[in-house]
């Protein structure tokens, strides 16, 4: 154990104290603006899947609707009943994508939670340093 001849006063002392601290609310809020960017990017993603979802209803209603309806009046269903069964058709699994994509969405939490534990212990680690002295 090395003794300092000059030990430090109180006011350098608390300078250090507020320095750090500062420094650590600063590596914090980076932390929590990198979470949230990583959220943000799910997101979108999962946004993108839902505009994905909504091209392919569109898209199947306008190019297989025709065909499928006169499909299913060749079988020999009336073009009232052809048309219906087709367009609900379309429409479950234009849900069914609707609904996965949201459920994706549901599943990313907004809460920034390496963040959340990382302040939970270096309040712990400050609150045992001023106790240990």
């Amino acid at each position: 154990m090395t003794t300092t001849s000059n030990p430090r006063s109180t006011g350098e002392m608390m300078n250090d104290l507020l320095a750090n601290v500062s420094s650590l609310v600063r590596h914090e809020a980076d932390l929590a603006r990198t979470e949230i960017a990583d959220d943000v990017k799910k997101v979108g993603a999962s946004f993108g899947t839902m505009a994905l979802a909504l091209v392919l209803a569109i898209t199947g209603l306008n190019v297989l609707a025709t065909s499928l309806v006169a499909l299913v009046i060749w079988a020999g269903l009336p073009p009232l009943w052809a048309t219906v069964l087709v367009g609900a058709g379309l429409l479950l699994i234009a849900l069914i994508l609707f609904y996965s994509a949201k459920s994706a969405l549901q599943q990313i939490g907004f809460v920034p939670t390496r963040t959340a534990q990382n302040v939970k212990r270096d309040a712990a680690t400050i609150k045992d340093t001023f106790n240990d002295k």
